[in-house]
């Protein structure tokens, strides 16, 4: 079980809102997810005649599973939503979930801040986003998710009260990548997980795209850290290069993976920086601190009695190139500073 954090930040009061960090001591729970609870801070609002107290609101964040896009989503999420709890004059409470990428743990996180009637769930990632609307079906607790490829295919579009951020993947710009840096690439390897929902489209876009180029393709899927690993060790000595989408499962096994495929030469294209910072050669995706920062925004506009918007697509165009991993492969990437207006360089672990 891991520890939830619940912050309060509360400030100056407003009038007539919708409904409703600091150090802390950990406190063991029963829910399937634990948390910690962080010590109330306290910021005192400046008396008015008509003083009382700020307007209050519970938040669940629930996160799918632990990997480093996630998880920065959810730090900026939070953070966001502690700055703007202060510029609007709200006490918020936020409480962290994490799901173990089990959807029985999802569940039972869904009918546990159900049952304690939060104001709102933000869900990480589709499969979280789904079991949210789930298991908040038929009460009035609104939904804004994060992160989900697509929200069409994930049925989490034309519903009540759920709305949220999309970082969907130009999956032909990433392939165009891929062929500026080797035009000559004949096999390229899409590894996957079939488990991930998200995953499916891109999936889809890749075969399209390379059938069009007259590239022929592998694929190799898992469901588990493991089965990943084999996926990646059994495209060794087949493939030119690899593709996968943001997909979490994959993610959660890059450091090992990244590793494989840099030792065999095979450079290894993302869906997400964090595979990058992981050892994954190059992407060109959403950044997740904006994104988390711009659904906490939409989050408290909805709390604050605004209308519930359509879905919102993060905008792309940033290049990340792991620079160790060039290097280990004797790449040239000089090419991508000629397709995007950005070009960030990392090394392994930032």
């Amino acid at each position: 079980m891991k520890k939830v954090i619940s912050l309060i930040l509360s400030v100056m009061m407003i009038a007539s809102l919708f409904t409703g960090c600091a150090s802390s001591t950990p406190v063991e729970t029963t829910a399937p997810a634990t948390k910690e609870t962080a010590a109330p801070t306290e910021t005192a609002a400046p008396e008015t005649e008509a003083s009382a107290e700020a307007q209050e609101f519970n938040i669940a964040i629930v996160q799918q599973l632990d990997h480093a896009s996630l998880d920065e989503i959810r730090t900026s999420a939070i953070a966001e939503l502690q700055a703007k709890a202060a510029e609007k004059g709200v006490k918020v409470n936020v409480e962290e979930y994490h799901g173990q990428n089990d959807a029985t743990v999802l569940g039972q996180i869904g009918a546990q801040v159900v049952g304690d009637k939060v104001d709102m769930i933000i869900p990480i990632a589709t499969l979280a986003a789904q079991t949210m609307v789930t298991a908040a079906e038929g009460t009035d607790i609104p939904i804004v998710y994060a992160a989900i490829s697509d929200p069409v295919s994930a049925g989490l579009t034309g519903l009540d009260k759920v709305t949220g951020t999309s970082d969907a993947l130009n999956t032909p710009f990433i392939l165009d990548m891929m062929l500026a840096v080797n035009p000559d690439i004949k096999t390229v390897g899409l590894l996957y997980s079939n488990s991930e929902t998200n995953s499916a489209t891109p999936i889809a876009e890749a075969k399209a795209y390379l059938d069009s180029k007259g590239i022929a393709y592998l694929e190799k899927t898992g469901n588990t850290t493991g089965e990943i690993t084999e996926a990646a060790s059994a495209l060794v000595g087949r493939v030119d290069a690899v593709f996968t989408p943001t997909d979490n499962v994959v993610m959660a096994a890059e450091g090992t993976v990244a590793e494989i495929l840099s030792e065999a030469g095979i450079p290894h294209y993302a869906g997400a920086d964090s595979f990058v910072a992981a050892g994954a050669f190059a992407t060109c995706g959403v950044n997740y601190t904006e994104l988390g920062a711009y659904t906490a925004d939409m989050a408290m506009d909805v709390l604050l009695g605004g209308a519930v918007p359509e879905f919102h697509v993060m905008d792309g165009g940033i290049i990340t190139v792991n620079t160790e991993t060039a290097a280990a492969l004797s790449l040239d990437y000089s090419v991508f500073a000629t397709m995007a207006n950005t070009v960030v360089e990392v090394v392994t672990g930032e």
